[in-house]
């Protein structure tokens, strides 16, 4: 009796091994499959997140030279009308990740900053000037400078920049949603992303 009793708790012992051994092969199976897909999410989502935006300025340009000390001014002026295409773009592809299957954890290690594009397209008229004091390479990268200048406080004071980060925070939000439906943890800057609203409390 005691032998068929022993051999019963070894069969049963056996069993629950191969059964642990088993469910531990299907966790790690799944972790990897999780892990991949993951992965496979972060190359799609790896693309540019462009803003674009169109701005339009007159500058009266004014530049003065004395000539004779105080006794003679010769002065030049033109009329400079600018537009402008604006581009705020975030390279995805430059996103750094870690996905740490043990822990069921994939962290945001950085973001890159945001990339901004001007592209001017110049318009001169009324130009005035003078043999004394002609109008100059040197005068056209001054104003050049100058709008260029002009335009990125221009886009600061706009809402480009904001409306750039929606669309990065909508970009992020889908590994929000991929590892909370897998039973994964979302971390940035060390930090816990439990609801996908605190996306929007981040600092990018």
């Amino acid at each position: 009796m005691r032998k068929i009793l022993f051999g019963v708790i070894i069969t049963l012992i056996i069993l629950f091994s191969f059964k642990y051994c088993d469910d531990k092969q299907d966790d790690k199976i799944l972790l990897q499959e999780n892990s991949m897909l993951i992965q496979e999410q972060i190359k799609n989502v790896g693309k540019l997140v462009v803003t674009e935006g169109h701005f339009s300025e007159v500058f009266n340009y004014k530049n003065s030279k004395d000539i004779l000390g105080d006794y003679i001014t010769s002065e030049k002026q033109a009329l400079v009308v600018v537009n402008a295409d604006v581009t705020i773009a975030y390279d995805l592809n430059k996103i750094e990740f870690d996905v740490d299957e043990a822990s069921k954890m994939l962290t945001i290690l950085s973001i890159p900053e945001e990339e901004i594009k001007i592209s001017p397209d110049f318009e001169y008229y009324d130009i005035q000037a003078d043999f004394f004091n002609p109008f100059e390479a040197k005068d056209y990268n001054n104003i050049k400078d100058i709008v260029i200048a002009s335009l990125h406080k221009k886009v600061e004071a706009s809402s480009l920049k904001s409306n750039a980060q929606n669309r990065l925070i909508s970009e992020l939000s889908k590994f929000y949603i991929l590892t909370n439906s897998l039973g994964w943890t979302l971390q940035y800057d060390k930090t816990s992303i439990n609801h996908i609203n605190e996306l929007h409390d981040l600092k990018l």
